[in-house]
């Protein structure tokens, strides 16, 4: 294995320390092996007496009993650990934990015996990273006796086999389990095997997209990619091909499909656009890639192995610059950029995030593939910077400076949290990352990032856009565009049409536009933009007033390109004049980049919008834990049919772009399409 730090162990992160993810100059495949032992080394002082279980540290509950919440702890950096012995990069000072694991916990006998798994239960998750790891690592089974052997048997084939399993991705996990256990020989259940196959067969939607469920649902977030479904078919794939041709094949054909639609969620900075649940698996979002190489893929064009090393390292370095996503022990929190309960999962527990590992699948790919042997390139100098994605219900854009999608139509198909932000804001944006509310109650706790909200109340509570019908269409002259019906109300229906970017006129400015029919009641409206750090870069103090003094001079001052427009007032005293200003006039936000919106229809249409910017409470973002909206917000009353053009402005920091032009596309407004104005009635 590759040098790396010291050992972690006992490790802390002090007010100036840098976690040792962050120091590795990534260049090639043995500094990926030395990142991963970073991840890997700060869990020792967390195995319990016998390591089959991992306490990772936060006492935080979650809907499953504690001792999986600690199963996860201890299976899920599995991951890791498996793709690097399998790949040869051997051997890791903590193997033997993971082994000493394994038999402990699946020994009924013993202390810390994991029990076995009832309906629906967690551990069939976590059976899906050992199993991988039996099926990979012939050092793992080989460190058991023949005893310990039979007992991984019956609590990986027999526990799981005749169990209850949610209809979504979780069946995947009870092919590895099984799959693991047929690679060493032992007793498993190729009938199970089979069926599970079968059945996640009509999740296809075509194109290389599943869903993540049956029909009836519409959900293709990262789960249907990186997380689970494409990075499980392409392990499959790899493992099962000789005895299961048939989907070995179709399972790397659906993956050259969908890598081309896949590429336009990676940015030239690394970043991932955020959309969905799970997020907080972090660094998972790019193991689809390292799956291609794995299983042997043959590249579509354009698509070259430079390309998808590019997408890969770089995704990797971008996360060495988010500091603190560490606990003070070095361990993985759970949160995005920095540790947030608001926007977790109720199945999110401390160990949770370390399903992170999926990334380093990338570890097992030889180090004679072209992914490694073949220099970096960006793939955004071949693939188009507009593009619509029929399955998913996105349009997807690398314009302005950031990746972004528009989405119509998605929904997760239970109770969550957040589930309004996650799935059905109008946009997601890589830069920015979209918001959750850390509460209910007014508009600065519904932190209404790329979301319109209305509220028949005053403004105390506020509803959003979750179900909703939608169609994705092409204008005559080939632009995407997506329409969606929804009513926040029985009585109040909408229509929303979301546009993307032009290309050379307005590249950072998208469309959206409602038409709201308030059949039964008053409603009042906010339509946020991105939110964007509320911090300023000298002192952190929150932004003051824009200044726009952007001579040489004033632009090396704290204060110069930076601040907002109408000037952000807080949360109490909003009745201040100076906190509102004409809709037309709109509202931004300059820290890190600039993000604004303005109301672009007539006064006669929409009411007369006026502008502000939202004070989110703390926490609300994925990226920046401070952050301010601006926001346009209005009255519909009872009877009336409303029409409300939103220009949302954004364009982020970035390499090569100056403070003093943040701003430079702000007076350039993007038109309204012909079609629109017709059908708008203009």
């Amino acid at each position: 294995m590759a040098s790396s730090p010291p050992p972690t162990q006992g490790l802390v992160l002090g007010y100036t320390t840098a976690h040792p993810f962050s120091t590795i100059p990534l260049k090639d495949r043995a500094s990926v092996q030395a990142l991963l032992a970073t991840v890997l080394d700060p869990l020792e002082p967390f195995f319990s007496p016998l390591k089959a279980r991992v306490r990772c540290p936060g006492a935080t509950a979650v809907r499953f009993d504690q001792t999986a919440s600690e199963v996860e702890g201890l299976c899920r950096p599995l991951w890791g650990l498996a793709c690097l012995l399998a790949g040869g990069g051997g051997p890791y000072r903590g193997t033997q934990w993971w082994i000493d694991g394994i038999r402990a916990g699946t020994d009924p006998e013993s202390a810390e015996f994991w029990g076995y798994a009832r309906d629906n239960d967690q551990r069939m998750v976590e059976m899906c990273p050992l199993g991988f790891a039996l099926a990979v690592a012939p050092e793992i089974w080989e460190g058991l006796s023949a005893r310990e052997r039979g007992n991984v048997e019956r609590w990986l084939g027999e526990s799981v086999n005749e169990k209850n399993m949610p209809d979504t991705n979780w069946l995947w996990f009870r092919v590895f389990a099984n799959l693991g256990l047929k690679k060493n020989g032992a007793t498993f259940s190729q009938e199970r095997l089979d069926a599970d196959i079968e059945h996640l067969e009509t999740f296809y939607r075509g194109d290389g997209w599943s869903n993540d469920g049956p029909q009836g649902i519409h959900q293709m977030d990262y789960y249907s990619s990186s997380f689970a479904i494409h990075f499980l078919q392409l392990l499959y794939s790899k493992l099962a091909g000789e005895e299961d041709p048939k989907y070995a094949a179709e399972f790397k054909k659906r993956a050259q499909m969908v890598a081309l639609d896949l590429a336009h969620y990676y940015d030239e900075e690394g970043r991932a656009i955020p959309f969905g649940r799970s997020v907080g698996y972090r660094f998972a979002m790019v193991s689809f890639w390292g799956a291609l190489a794995y299983a042997d893929v043959e590249l579509p064009a354009p698509l070259t192995w430079g390309m998808v090393k590019g997408i890969v390292m770089r995704h990797l370095r971008w996360w060495q610059t988010q500091h603190d996503m560490w606990s003070s022990s070095g361990t993985l929190t759970i949160g995005y950029s920095y540790p947030n309960m608001y926007m977790a999962e109720n199945y999110n527990s401390p160990g949770s995030p370390y399903w992170a590992c999926l990334a380093f699948i990338c570890l097992a790919v030889p180090e004679t593939h072209p992914f490694w042997t073949s220099e970096e390139e960006n793939h955004w100098n071949v693939i188009p910077k507009v593009k619509a994605l029929k399955h998913p219900g996105h349009i997807m854009s690398n314009l302005g400076g950031h990746c972004m999608l528009l989405s119509s139509g998605q929904a997760c198909s239970y109770p969550m949290k957040g589930t309004h932000a996650k799935y059905g804001a109008f946009a997601y944006s890589s830069a920015y990352g979209y918001s959750v509310p850390p509460g209910l109650f007014t508009l600065e706790q519904y932190a209404l990032a790329s979301q319109l909200g209305l509220s028949d109340d005053g403004g105390d509570y506020w509803k959003t856009r979750r179900l909703s019908e939608s169609s994705l269409t092409t204008t005559p002259d080939n632009i995407p565009v997506l329409t969606s019906h929804w009513s926040p109300f029985p009585d109040v229906h909408i229509k929303t049409y979301l546009i993307p970017p032009h290309e050379t006129k307005t590249p950072n400015w998208h469309l959206r536009v409602h038409h709201i029919r308030a059949e039964g009641r008053d409603v009042l409206t906010a339509d946020g933009s991105f939110a964007i750090s509320n911090q300023r870069a000298a002192d952190g103090r929150y932004l003051d007033a824009y200044d726009d003094d952007a001579t040489a001079e004033a632009a090396e001052a704290a204060a110069a390109c930076e601040g907002t427009q109408p000037r952000l007032i807080g949360n109490y005293d909003l009745a201040t004049p100076e906190a509102w200003g004409p809709g037309r006039e709109g509202a931004f936000a300059v820290s890190k980049g600039a993000v604004g919106i303005r109301a672009l229809e007539s006064k006669d249409q929409g009411g007369g919008r006026t502008a502000t910017l939202v004070n989110a409470d703390p926490n609300s973002n994925l990226v920046e834990s401070r952050t301010t909206i601006p926001t346009l917000q209005g009255t519909v009353k009872k009877g009336e049919s409303v029409w409300y053009v939103t220009g949302i402005y954004a364009k982020p920091s970035g390499e090569g772009v100056k403070r003093e032009e943040y701003l430079s596309g702000w007076e350039t407004l993007p038109e309204v399409p012909g079609w629109l104005r017709e059908e708008m009635g203009q």
